[in-house]
């Protein structure tokens, strides 16, 4: 692939994406960057979600982790469903009765000012570690495809990546977020359908009939697991999948900061309903793309690579066409672009809310000069988190990040629970160690569950195993 016309084609999305963010922040106020003035149109917002919550993950781990564990990832797209459903019902009916900037207010009104903080601690804990495995995912591919052939090392092309993102989001924040992220989900599934396609005329495909057959006479495209060993099992995917959703989503300050941007409770609750239906198409969509790549390997007697997550990367820029070489590039950066930029405006709102506590500490006139600082600093700890994650991963990164997802986001899961599903108080003080000592626990139950509980292994369930024992203590702890 020509290293310069990758350069050109970056370069002219990136400009895209920079007028965009200045039509966005011409005319703002001072909390535009929080809450978009809560206007933003709801089906602006359920589109643009798409790109978020899929990110580079998806569009790279998931088609190649389809060789290691065929569909079985649908099993948890399928409890996403539910989990989506409890955030429209439940959630968001909270969030905006109490007309939240940070949904970790929450925590401070029903418990008090510990909890508060440990509930705000343990999202930017977990944002911060999931977002930058997800950009350390697409930045590797970038590097291979363009910054190597440059002669640009791995750490530069990091800080041109996080660099670029503060840039075109350090003013208008979640307002311009809203926009960019419906584009670059529009060229995230434009990408994915072009290279089916493409994959499906190299194979001789004559119709739509042919991909449905290829896809689903494959033995790689199972879906459903009853083994209840295993750590697919259909039933542990499923509850996963539900809860996975409620604390990735419901519980997290990045994808409610957009639903809160809707003017109201009703455009907001329509938002979710639609954004569920399409995230379910969609992530058949890149579970079907995985098969295709390996009948195209297969086909073409290309050898698969040593991790499933470079089988996209190699066969879009090694074997495929220029014009879908170039249209894996735009998908790829834009998966990788929709995740960080919000993650950025999510990490600053939930720091200078939550902490800095910028609306009550601070007069008008600071407010905007320490905002921008605070969100210069989370763009240089991500670019540090990335590095991080380039010296040490090595295995498939879509497990990676449900694997942080469970020990970081449990403590909230608990927390969450005991407040809107108890009436009763809790001493305070105690819980951030309850916070400290519940993910420990289980992954000491989930490392010897196969010898404590007649060979069952854990797998993405450890989050519901992490919220018990976080509820467990709260209730053990409780106010008399």
């Amino acid at each position: 692939m020509n290293p310069q016309l990758v350069l050109v084609v970056i370069s002219c999305y990136f400009l895209m994406l920079f007028l965009i963010s200045w039509f966005t922040s011409r005319k703002i106020s001072e909390d535009s960057f929080f809450t978009g003035d809560r206007q933003s149109p709801w089906f602006l917002v359920a589109f643009g979600m798409i790109g978020a919550s899929l990110s580079g993950v998806t569009f790279i781990s998931v088609p190649g982790e389809v060789g290691n564990s065929n569909f079985f990832y649908f099993q948890v797209v399928l409890g996403y469903t539910l989990g989506y459903f409890t955030i429209a019902k439940v959630l968001l009916p909270l969030y905006y009765r109490l007309n939240l900037v940070s949904i970790y207010s929450y925590l401070e009104n029903r418990f008090g000012f510990w909890s508060y903080k440990t509930g705000a601690f343990f999202f930017i804990l977990s944002r911060t570690l999931g977002s930058s495995l997800r950009v350390f995912l697409v930045a590797t591919v970038l590097q291979l495809i363009l910054f190597d052939s440059l002669g640009i090392p791995f750490w530069v092309s990091v800080l041109i990546t996080v660099g670029l993102i503060w840039l075109y989001t350090f003013r208008g924040g979640i307002k311009t977020v809203v926009w960019t992220d419906t584009l670059q989900t529009f060229f995230m599934l434009a990408a994915v359908v072009i290279c089916i396609v493409y994959i499906g005329e190299e194979l001789n495909f004559d119709s739509l009939s042919d991909y449905f057959t290829a896809v689903s006479s494959d033995s790689k495209s199972r879906i459903f697991n009853w083994d209840w060993k295993a750590g697919t099992n259909f039933f542990k995917q499923f509850i996963s999948g539900a809860f996975i959703t409620i604390v990735m989503t419901g519980l997290d300050q990045d994808m409610m900061q957009k639903n809160l941007t809707c003017k109201n409770i009703g455009e907001a609750q329509k938002n979710m309903f639609w954004f569920t239906i399409i995230l379910v198409i969609v992530n058949l969509l890149f579970l079907s793309l995985g098969v295709m790549l390996y009948l195209y390997s297969e086909a073409n007697g290309v050898s698969l690579t040593a991790k499933t997550d470079e089988l996209f990367p190699m066969l879009a820029t090694q074997h495929f066409s220029a014009f879908a070489g170039i249209v894996f590039v735009l998908g790829i950066t834009a998966a990788a672009y929709s995740s960080a930029d919000s993650t950025l405006t999510a990490l600053t709102t939930s720091f200078c809310i939550d902490f800095l506590e910028l609306d009550r500490k601070f007069p008008k006139e600071k407010r905007v000069g320490i905002r921008k600082k605070v969100h210069l600093v989370f763009t240089f700890v991500m670019f540090l988190v990335i590095l991080m994650f380039h010296w040490i991963n090595d295995q498939s990164v879509i497990n990676s990040v449900f694997i942080i997802a469970g020990y970081t986001y449990g403590p909230l899961l608990g927390l969450y629970s005991f407040g809107l599903f108890t009436k009763l108080a809790v001493n305070d003080k105690w819980v951030p160690y309850i916070a400290v000592a519940a993910p420990i626990l289980a992954y000491l139950i989930s490392y010897n569950s196969e010898t404590l509980l007649w060979g069952y292994k854990f797998g993405f369930e450890v989050l519901i195993l992490n919220g018990a024992l976080m509820f467990g203590g709260l209730y053990l702890l409780r106010k008399k």
